[in-house]
């Protein structure tokens, strides 16, 4: 039996966690199926679809022009529940559907989203323009078929109201981190670690930040203080510029990859060189012998 809320816990519990963010059909379905291995092969571990959709107003540049080219080309709804559908059979990596709550609400007429979503292989859903207060609906929707039902907080967000979409929210809590919309952008808002220190007294589940991530320095210092990291322009940015599988999966590895080298890797690194040490030493002990011979 499908368990989306179970898989995303059990992610979160084993390591922080990388989310890139792709749109939907943007180059078509097959370009947009072989741009999301590529980026599970870079090192993600959780991936957004985005559903094309006219007005996408929390969006920046980047990702309105690929709205609009993936609507240009004839996305639909249902296309990308068969993008959703094909990935599945690949990966088993949670995938979260990341829509506007228009498109979903003028397929209401003609088919079951949330049971052709759960059907196909989505984990969850996230309805960037939903407040909590409208959203009973969708939670019962999303609750009935096995849907994450995500939430989205902002610095705005007070205290109080959190504690209030804490009650409800599953999966995890998607932090959008700055004032106004998605892009490609340099650096983290002055009071991040405050913003981010309180957000997690309050939260009971993991916190992800997103908005605006698109570079390994940041990246790494979002991890240092949250569960998650989401980056999206930037890779809907080179794919707009024509980047292959290759060159993304390696972006996806400059991003996500920690500097760090692990403590195993380290002490075994120690021990390759003290057993160099160790030979040059007795081969100078050699020449020397020999010298006095």
């Amino acid at each position: 039996m499908k368990n989306s809320l179970e898989k995303i816990k059990t992610l979160f519990a084993h390591q922080k966690v990388c989310i890139a963010y792709l749109t939907a059909g943007d180059g078509g379905a097959e370009r947009t199926i072989n741009a999301a291995l590529a980026l599970i092969e870079g090192g993600v571990h959780l991936l957004e679809l985005g559903i094309p959709f006219s007005d996408p107003i929390a969006d920046g540049s980047v990702i309105q022009q690929a709205t609009a080219r993936a609507l240009q080309g004839g996305t639909h709804l249902k296309q990308v529940l068969e993008i959703v559908q094909a990935l599945r059979k690949k990966t088993d990596i949670p995938l979260i559907l990341f829509s506007y709550y228009n498109p979903i609400l003028a397929a209401s007429t003609s088919f079951d989203f949330f049971k052709e979503a759960s059907e196909a292989g989505a984990d969850g859903l996230l309805i960037v323009d939903c407040p909590f207060e409208e959203s009973y609906a969708v939670q019962q929707k999303c609750g009935e078929h096995q849907l994450a039902f995500i939430h989205v907080v902002t610095p705005s967000t007070s205290m109080e109201r959190l504690a209030i979409i804490n009650k409800h929210a599953q999966g995890f809590l998607y932090y959008a981190c700055r004032k106004g919309t998605t892009g490609v952008r340099s650096g983290l808002p002055d009071d991040f670690s405050q913003k981010i220190a309180a957000l997690k007294s309050e939260a009971s589940l993991p916190v992800v930040v997103g908005f605006g991530i698109s570079d390994h320095a940041t990246a790494q210092q979002v991890l240092g203080a949250a569960d998650g990291v989401v980056v999206g322009s930037l890779f809907v940015k080179v794919l707009a510029e024509g980047a292959d599988a290759k060159k993304l999966k390696a972006l996806a590895k400059t991003i996500f990859t920690s500097t760090n080298v692990p403590l195993v890797e380290m002490v075994e690194e120690l021990r390759s060189l003290e057993n160099q040490r160790r030979h040059h030493l007795k081969i100078i002990s050699n020449l020397k012998s020999q010298q006095d011979n």
